[in-house]
């Protein structure tokens, strides 16, 4: 069986997955703003994707698929732009943390899947 929610109820493992969610998205969606102003399209092109991406994390929307684009993305930009990677390298492996973490429970995941129990019985002999 996929899991589309993490495991972790509602309790602080679950809050401190959405405020990392929320940063990550943040720090996506302000850099992005500051480049758009000047930069080239071939410059900007991967950040609004990353963008992109981030407003799905901040929702919690399809998050393991949005984590992993992040992931990608943000190794791609390290490669390939002239600047200091160390932002995006961070930005890369808190994607791929979330990927594998998953939502939890203050997402639209969660809330459109919502929790499943499996009941295993015993046969009747």
């Amino acid at each position: 069986m996929h899991r589309v929610s993490s495991t972790f109820g509602d309790h602080l493992p679950s809050h401190g997955l959405l405020l990392l969610r929320v940063i990550v998205a943040t720090a996506l969606l302000a850099r992005c703003v500051q480049l758009a102003n000047g930069a080239s399209l071939q410059t900007i092109t991967p950040h609004v994707i990353a963008a992109a991406a981030g407003l799905f994390l901040l929702l919690g929307l399809w998050t393991s698929a949005a984590a992993g684009i992040v992931a990608i993305i943000e190794l791609f930009i390290a490669f390939t732009h002239n600047h200091d990677p160390w932002l995006t390298v961070v930005l890369a492996a808190l994607g791929v943390a979330i990927a594998l973490l998953g939502p939890g429970t203050w997402s639209v995941d969660t809330r459109r899947s919502g929790w499943k129990r499996i009941e295993i019985r015993r046969p009747d002999n």
